[in-house]
């Protein structure tokens, strides 16, 4: 039997019909656009003191768009390189001051944060190298800048201010 095993580094943006909505929701993207309408008061910056440029934790974003693709690639790679293992990022990352200055940009709206303690085993930087992807599969993600991850996650939450119960 073979297999392909795909790990993702932060799986966010959505698609036209596609979005992100969890209960309870723990992810950054959807909880700072939950503080942009309206919906939360504040959104939590865990540790201020980490060994990062501005203190907060690095991690890699990777639109949904590119993970569906790298799902497709990976099932006709099945044949040629038989079962594999990839890791699926942008191979950079961003800061959470960074994640939430561009969700202030595109948003529009101010998004209050508060500082709290740093949550147990959370490292300072965690970025994927997708190199092998690239170079067994040609996967290229193309939508990995956090303002486009960033603008379709907010579109589709105006266009689904419900979430799924629209």
């Amino acid at each position: 039997m073979r297999y392909v095993s795909l790990r993702y580094f932060n799986a966010a943006g959505a698609s036209e019909r596609n979005g992100e909505q969890h209960d309870p929701e723990t992810h950054l993207v959807p909880i700072l656009l939950d503080v942009a309408a309206e919906r939360r008061r504040s959104v939590a910056i865990f540790g201020e003191d980490y060994p990062t440029e501005d203190g907060t934790c690095i991690r890699d974003y990777i639109h949904v768009v590119d993970l569906a693709q790298a799902h497709l690639l990976a099932i006709r790679g099945l044949e040629r390189h038989g079962s594999q293992v990839y890791n699926l990022g942008s191979g950079g990352g961003y800061s959470v001051r960074q994640v939430i200055a561009v969700a202030r940009e595109v948003t529009g709206h101010p998004i209050p944060t508060e500082s709290v303690s740093r949550r147990s085993g959370d490292p300072a930087v965690l970025v994927a190298s997708s190199d092998k992807i690239r170079r067994d599969l040609g996967w290229l993600p193309r939508r990995q800048d956090l303002r486009t991850i960033l603008g379709d996650a907010w579109a589709w939450q105006h266009a689904h201010p419900r979430g799924y119960a629209n």
